[in-house]
């Protein structure tokens, strides 16, 4: 009995430690219901209950973190309804001329070649 109890014990240190580590280095954005601050003293004075609310409660998932994706003009359905056709032809037009340029230019050769 007493083996189980010091392997539950150094589990809980485990635990404990991987919580607060976990805590620490994850992004502000990543941290629900109060600061960082916060979070990391719960999970300090409050070994293992703190590790498992950090888990369950304060840690936002990946999925659930609201990343700043930016979608470019080009490739926004938004943006290209609202063009005109004139628009997209002289953008095309643009873009072809600036593929052209590019592909002219002695500079961006393929080092390769």
């Amino acid at each position: 009995m007493a083996r189980f109890l010091i392997i539950g014990g150094f589990l809980a240190v485990g635990f404990w430690v991987f919580s607060i580590v976990d805590c620490s280095v994850q992004p502000a954005t990543r941290h629900r219901g109060v600061s960082k601050t916060a979070w990391v003293l719960i999970v300090l004075l409050l070994p293992v209950i703190g590790g498992i609310l950090w888990f369950a409660l304060g840690r936002l998932r990946a999925d659930e973190v609201n990343t700043a994706y930016v979608v470019p003009p080009d490739d926004d359905p938004r943006v290209l309804r609202r063009m005109h056709d004139a628009e997209q032809d002289a953008r095309i037009r643009e873009l072809e001329a600036e593929l052209a340029r590019l592909d002219d230019d002695p500079d961006g050769a393929d080092p390769r070649s």
